[in-house]
């Protein structure tokens, strides 16, 4: 399972904890702006906004889970089984495949406006990428630095929501998620006020009692309910140390530690946390094993390329002895 996140101090930030039980071989790829992405059903789009992302890059195809353009537009996709529903090829629809998604949006689209005209005539196509690479069943979340929408392929059709919380998990559909956050309206990180019984002299006995009933737990219903209420109550300088440090902080609060979540063929933890700055193009990761922040800016690329340009991860936890 996965959270994904967006924070506005100065800059506008963008990122990801990617939950699962084992990792591909992904990288974070630049794809420059001459780079042709060859869809399915759609042609060819020799022209386009470079991005940034992690990706699975297969038969020199970046599979980007989560990325950011070089406007700023951001968009990563999350997993949504039993839910996502792909459609057959329709003559009257744009027919994109779920891994051609990110491409799609972010190679045209610099504000999630224009992204909401392309989504207005989109079906995502029910096409693999491979007999060896099936499709995931995936739902979205699209952002830039104003506002940030949620798109779900489902059987009704394309649905896309209004985000507010600028968060997203996975089951069940986002509209849920949305209503269930009315339980926990009474939470705040002050105090809580004595509406117990007012005759009753109570006093908070520890600090933290205003967040009383806060999820810990790591299903998806309950890691929304805890990242909306650390984004949209966290507080961080404006410099890019602080901004990026505040973020990995609340990707932090609903990492998965391993061992905790086991599932068929192993055990689900957080492989990757990562950071964008929408504003500069930069793209901060950490992985399981690496607490240090790395960072690739997309920027220091020739943008005007037609190669991918591809960085392994830093996979070894570094540590700096003091003494």
């Amino acid at each position: 399972m996965c959270t994904a996140a967006t924070y506005k101090t100065k800059d506008h930030y963008f990122g990801r904890n990617l939950d699962y039980e084992f990792a591909y071989n992904q990288t974070v790829t630049v794809t420059p702006r001459n780079y042709p992405f060859r869809f399915r059903k759609m042609g060819v789009l020799e022209s386009h906004y470079a991005m940034i992302g992690m990706a699975f890059v297969q038969e020199n195809y970046p599979l980007y889970y989560d990325a950011i353009n070089e406007e700023g537009l951001s968009m990563a996709g999350l997993n949504f089984p039993g839910n996502a529903d792909y459609k057959p090829e329709d003559p009257e629809r744009d027919n994109v495949t779920p891994f051609e998604f990110i491409p799609w949006i972010l190679g045209r689209c610099a504000t999630v406006a224009e992204a909401r005209g392309l989504l207005s005539r989109l079906s995502l196509l029910n096409e693999n990428f491979s007999d060896m690479l099936p499709l995931s069943p995936l739902h979205w979340i699209i952002s830039d630095r104003d506002e940030s929408i949620v798109v779900e392929s489902v059987k009704e059709g394309l649905k896309v929501y209004d985000n507010p919380t600028g968060v997203l998990t996975n089951n069940p559909p986002f509209d849920y998620h949305l209503t269930n956050l009315a339980n926990y309206m009474a939470l705040s990180p002050e105090d809580p006020k004595n509406s117990f019984a007012p005759d009753l002299k109570l006093k908070p006995y520890s600090r933290g009692m205003g967040t009383l009933g806060l999820p810990g737990d790591l299903s998806s219903a309950s890691r929304f309910v805890k990242a909306a209420f650390t984004r949209l109550n966290s507080l961080s300088g404006e410099t890019e140390s602080e901004s990026v440090s505040q973020f990995f902080h609340i990707l932090a609060s609903v990492a998965q530690q391993r061992g905790c979540c086991k599932v068929e063929g192993g055990y689900e933890y957080t492989i990757y946390s990562s950071c964008c700055n929408t504003d500069k193009g930069i793209y901060y990761y950490t992985t399981y094993e690496n607490s240090r922040i790395t960072g690739v800016d997309m920027h220091r690329e020739n943008l005007d390329g037609s190669a991918l340009v591809s960085y392994p991860l830093v996979e070894g936890q570094q540590i700096y002895m003091q003494n």
